[in-house]
């Protein structure tokens, strides 16, 4: 009778000591600082995890924008819902639509200066705690922009500023620069079943 109380003194022993580990190791992290964040890879859910940190921080009452870089002007359900908050949300729809769409490359890098015009200025903004560019990634692979510009901007923005990069393809010298890299991997798409791009889930 005595083994399920041997069994969870174990486990509270075990817990106590993987506490203090836990407890001893965010005590040595003293550094704070903004961060540049960096989803790729070829999963669904890059932009939605991105807007997901968005919501986080408006929740904490601070200040974002969002830059789409290649998306067009289409509704969607997360811009409806963040757009709402007024000004704790600026989003900038610079697009034309994916490059197979528009099939005009002088027009994708004419829309993605414009883009980067815009993210410039709010790189600049220390009151703006958080900015998403949305397929940043999609436009440095097909060197819409120049690469070096953009990450030099990106390193000398204020501060405490963090900033989401988002899209597949991620340049090397831009994971080499992030501080925070995840990569979404593809297991399983409904897409490839032939189900089509549904309202609430893909926009």
């Amino acid at each position: 009778m005595s083994e399920p109380s041997e069994d969870a003194d174990r486990h509270r022993i075990k817990m106590e000591h993987r506490k203090a580990v836990q407890d001893e190791e965010v005590a040595s992290k003293s550094i704070e600082k903004g961060l540049l964040i960096v989803h790729t890879g070829p999963g669904k859910g890059k932009s939605t995890a991105a807007f997901g940190l968005l919501l986080r921080m408006v929740g904490r009452g601070r200040k974002t924008a969002v830059v789409q870089f290649i998306k067009g002007a289409w509704s969607t359900g997360e811009r409806s819902v963040l757009e709402g908050y007024g000004p704790l949300v600026e989003w900038h729809t610079m697009g034309e639509g994916f490059t197979w769409e528009t099939q005009d490359r002088a027009r994708d890098v004419a829309a993605c200066a414009r883009a980067w015009s815009v993210t410039r200025d709010l790189l600049a903004r220390d009151d703006i705690a958080l900015v998403v560019l949305d397929e940043l990634n999609i436009a440095l692979r097909y060197e819409y922009l120049d690469l070096a510009e953009v990450i030099g901007a990106l390193q000398s923005r204020p501060p405490m500023q963090h900033v989401v990069v988002t899209g597949r393809n991620a340049k090397p010298a831009l994971v080499e620069a992030a501080d925070l890299v995840t990569e979404m991997t593809l297991v399983k798409h409904h897409f490839a079943a032939g189900v089509r791009a549904q309202e609430g889930i893909e926009f």
